[in-house]
């Protein structure tokens, strides 16, 4: 999968980041409808920094999965077809 570098308006409550909002990705808006699933991956080991994942379905029907990377505070995102 590749993934593209965007930018994320996301909800942030107690935690940072809780959610995502809305992003724009190929130079269009995106916002999301619904999030399909979260999870992340790494956080316990040092050398595996967390990453917080997002399926989401947007108000255009797509279908994308969002990554944020703690580390350097980064979203990507790809189209999954």
């Amino acid at each position: 999968m590749d993934y593209e570098e965007i930018q994320v308006q996301f909800y942030s409550g107690y935690k940072a980041i809780v959610r995502p909002m809305a992003f724009e990705y190929q130079g269009r808006r995106q916002e999301v409808e619904e999030i399909l699933d979260r999870w992340y991956e790494g956080g316990v080991d040092a050398r595996r920094p967390e990453i917080n994942y997002f399926k989401v379905r947007t108000s255009e029907g797509g279908i994308f999965l969002l990554r944020y990377h703690s580390v350097t505070d980064t979203w990507s995102a790809c189209l999954r077809v």
